[in-house]
């Protein structure tokens, strides 16, 4: 994974209105919310986000090291199962976004999907705003344990159509040299006979499943008073 082809950390790219702030949930008012950016590998997540002109956690960057014993497999092979949500560190990603909620800042590691490792990590800083983005493919799994810490302003599933997002999948991690052209190849027949499932299983985990425009304007509007949004994913 090149660094350059995700959006920058910890960045404001627009100044917002904090007056219109409130709290969504019977927890202490925080001085941020998340948004959860979850949907299918390849269907244009990174972008949406970059796009917002909000501050953005990537997700994958808490993936488990290749050598962690407690990878998953995928059924009758050999492959890691990067797809399942035991490849992922739930806890690790949850404590980030806490953090970043309430102080604003928070370190978390760098990692390089072509070598599957943790190659250092790094500080986010995203200041005094009132809401940032936190996207990967497991999003979804944190919706209940950040709404239940009061920290969760909107879950979004976004979804492209498996033909389109195989094709865009396969075009980012050749491009990227994020595994080798047998295993993407698999992994992506794979995950589009499977697209349908993902999408109903994170909508089921509390994701408004909706396509690039309808995210942009719940963004928008979760933005500039998160009331309006925040608990109403599903």
């Amino acid at each position: 994974m090149t660094r350059a082809s995700k959006p920058a950390r910890g960045v404001v790219r627009r100044p917002f209105d904090a007056s219109h702030w409130c709290p969504v949930s019977s927890h202490p008012p925080v001085p941020t919310r998340v948004v959860l950016l979850c949907g299918p590998s390849g269907s244009g997540k990174s972008l949406l986000a970059a796009r917002s002109g909000l501050p953005v956690l990537r997700l994958d960057d808490f993936y488990k090291e290749g050598d962690d014993p407690t990878l998953p497999l995928v059924a009758g092979s050999s492959d890691i199962d990067w797809d399942h949500p035991d490849s992922w560190d739930a806890d690790t990603a949850v404590a980030a976004i806490t953090r970043l909620c309430h102080t604003g800042r928070t370190t978390v590691p760098v990692y390089d999907l072509a070598l599957s490792a943790r190659t250092g990590e790094e500080t986010v800083d995203i200041g005094r705003t009132p809401l940032f983005i936190a996207e990967g493919v497991f999003a979804a799994e944190i919706i209940g344990r950040c709404r239940d810490l009061g920290v969760l302003a909107d879950a979004l599933c976004l979804s492209r159509g498996p033909v389109t997002t195989f094709r865009r999948r396969f075009v980012r991690d050749l491009r990227e040299g994020r595994k080798s052209v047998p295993f993407l190849v698999r992994r992506g027949w794979r995950l589009m006979r499977l697209e349908r499932s993902i999408i109903a299983r994170q909508t089921a985990l509390g994701a408004y499943a909706c396509d690039r425009d309808e995210a942009l304007g719940r963004l928008a509007t979760a933005a500039a008073g998160p009331c309006a949004t925040a608990g109403t994913a599903a």
